[in-house]
């Protein structure tokens, strides 16, 4: 039996069918067909061809191994992705852990030709400590590292049988406590291959999944603040063992913690710091620490991975990474994502030097960044549906820009509010060939995400329940190393903006950043502090009336501040750090380091306080009074 059922939905047309079918949007500018090939009419009338993706490159199918049984144990086939290498694979023992995850057996398995064999048979007596002999059946991790030593994904596979042996339904994610949008409501997700039903059991109820792939299980009616044990069953006869608690009753004010981090793409230092991605060592040192802390749930904004990649089954495989440093502690707590620009997939137009051209992969419903973000995470839908209806949609008829949904979005837990915007929408990398070809601006708000934040905003003014806003999205407002030449400053240039067919949006960058913080600052007086990443860095700057925050020539009416906030940005959740830069606003800021750095906010009625730990070392980096 072959475990590998996952198509996810790809084509299996050839790619040069494939792209013969595409339209293009009405978005961009220059992008033709010619033949079968998509390319980029440059002015002097170059044409860039759309780079064709790599057959051979990793992808979350070919990693997951194609595993089948055998008379020994489970034989995995990487095929031509993976010819040469090294499997790590050990037993994942049930019941003496909260957090179960694989122990490596003393021996590797050799991958040649793109196969290794894992051979179960010889885990036996003082080796099973699962008792699989006994039962029949077991669970097992497999890491898998190439030629050059790099890790590239940890797998998990249920089997049956004492030899041979025969793969099981196989719970490859999961299960992971999601979206808690009311006091007794929240949802838990998991991915089973191949397809199977599956059932949560609380209490002696059962909920219940239609058999397929991916889960996604509401679960309604239950008492606020209460501490539930939960099983997942699936395969028929295999449950894993967790628990959750449920939010507090809005507004009851109960002292709480949350967690906030960002930025935890690959880093440097070798092993577990690069899984092909993600850094596992540095966010699992997160969420342990979140844990530890009590947090009630992570707030993460953006650069989960490296992304950048022109294939959305790459992207799979990143993101699978990624979740998996996180999942021994989302069984019992949910993590509320957000975009970077790091989460780009795009379509590549190939230039004779330097990195080609790049926008926003199309068509968007099915291949754009925010589509595969989207089918990867489970986040509120109660944002704005997309920039269509915007004064520069090309076209009223149609939808012409890629879905908010999953990646704008508000949630209350208690008293508490948080807002995430995605500063890097409908984004094109190539920023200083956006006015050619079209896109989003790294660091822009675009109208219609706009204009929805600032209804909600007044919105949760009214909200008798909520005492405290958090505004979150990947860029800061105010970068103070390692991005001052763009997020929202440019290094003080207020033309840069997004192009939406051939034609330049109304506001600056600086221009919308005041419009922002009008609505933040003026408007509302529950926003305690704007949450930001992409410096990968930690560091609180004070944003008020004094602060300078314009170019000499800025041309522009200036918008005064009629009291004064906190940026807290803290991108320092493992990847390569940034230094500090000199700013106008260089005077404002405080605590800056490159330490790794978790921030927890401990919100107790009307008392907001921050305190900041290395979750490397515990030792404690800065504390201070939001309210």
């Amino acid at each position: 039996m072959r475990l590998l059922l996952l198509l996810l939905a790809l084509s299996i047309e050839p790619l040069s069918a494939q792209k013969s079918e595409v339209e293009i949007p009405e978005v961009y500018s220059h992008i033709k067909k010619d033949k079968k090939e998509l390319y980029l009419e440059m002015e002097d009338g170059r044409k860039l061809h759309e780079k064709t993706p790599d057959a051979n490159g990793l992808t979350l199918e070919a990693m997951l191994g194609n595993i089948r049984g055998t008379e020994v144990g489970l034989r995995l086939d990487f095929g031509k992705v993976v010819p040469r290498g090294t499997v790590y694979y050990g037993f994942i023992p049930k019941g003496d852990s909260r957090h179960p995850l694989p122990v490596y057996f003393k021996r590797t398995a050799e991958i040649k030709d793109g196969r290794a064999d894992l051979p179960i048979s010889q885990l036996r007596g003082k080796y099973d400590m699962i008792g699989w002999e006994h039962s029949g059946k077991g669970r097992m991790g497999y890491r898998v590292m190439n030629a050059e030593g790099q890790l590239l994904y940890d797998g998990r596979v249920d089997f049956r049988g004492r030899g041979p042996f025969e793969v099981a339904p196989s719970l490859v994610e999961g299960p992971v406590v999601d979206l808690m949008k009311s006091a007794g409501s929240l949802m838990i997700s998991a991915t089973v291959i191949p397809e199977a039903e599956v059932e949560v059991l609380i209490e002696n109820k059962a909920y219940a999944s239609r058999s397929g792939q991916r889960h996604e299980i509401q679960i309604e009616g239950l008492k606020p603040n209460t501490i539930y044990d939960y099983r997942m069953a699936y395969g028929g006869d295999t449950t894993q063992s967790f628990s959750f608690r449920t939010a507090p009753k809005s507004g009851s004010r109960t002292a709480f913690t949350f967690a906030y981090a960002s930025d935890s793409r690959s880093g440097q230092g070798g092993g577990e710091r690069d899984v092909y991605g993600a850094n596992h060592y540095i966010m699992k040192k997160m969420m342990a620490l979140a844990v530890e802390q009590g947090a009630a749930f992570l707030q993460f904004s953006g650069d989960l991975v490296n992304g950048y990649s022109d294939r959305p089954a790459n992207m799979d495989l990143q993101y699978a990474n990624w979740k998996r440093a996180v999942e021994p502690f989302t069984h019992y707590l949910p993590v509320f994502e957000a975009m970077g620009n790091h989460e780009a997939l795009g379509r590549h137009f190939e230039r004779e030097s330097g990195y080609p051209l790049n926008v926003d992969r199309f068509p968007f419903e099915s291949e754009s960044s925010e589509a595969v973000f989207k089918k990867h995470f489970v986040n509120p839908v109660n944002g704005p549906i997309s920039e269509d209806g915007a004064v520069y949609d090309p076209n009223a008829n149609q939808t012409d820009f890629p879905s908010y949904d999953e990646n704008v979005y508000s949630y209350t837990y208690d008293n508490v509010a948080v807002v995430v915007l995605n500063s890097d929408y409908f984004y094109a990398p190539s920023t200083s060939n956006i006015p050619w070809m079209g896109g989003g601006l790294h660091g822009y708000i675009m109208d219609q995400q706009l204009a929805w934040f600032e209804e909600k905003m007044q919105e949760l003014e009214k909200d008798v329940d909520i005492d405290h806003i958090f505004v979150t999205l990947h860029t800061p407002f105010f970068p103070n190393g390692g991005h001052v030449d763009d997020d929202m400053w440019y290094e003080g240039d207020n033309t840069f903006r997004p192009y939406v067919a051939g034609q330049p949006l109304k506001y600056g960058i600086i221009e919308r950043r005041d419009q922002l913080l009008d609505v933040i600052v003026n408007r509302s007086k529950k926003a305690v502090a704007i949450m930001t990443g992409d410096e990968h860095n930690f560091a609180v700057t004070e944003i008020g009336p004094d602060m300078p925050r314009y170019p000499d020539s800025y041309k522009p009416e200036p918008v005064p501040l009629a009291r004064t906030i906190f940026q807290i940005n803290n991108g320092a959740a493992g990847a390569p750090y940034y230094a500090k830069e000199k700013t106008p606003w260089s005077d404002w800021v405080e605590g800056f380091t490159t330490q790794n750095a978790l921030v927890l906010i401990h919100v107790n009625g009307g008392s907001v306080v921050m305190e900041v730990l290395n979750p490397d070392t515990l030792e404690e980096i800065y504390t201070l009074n939001l309210r």
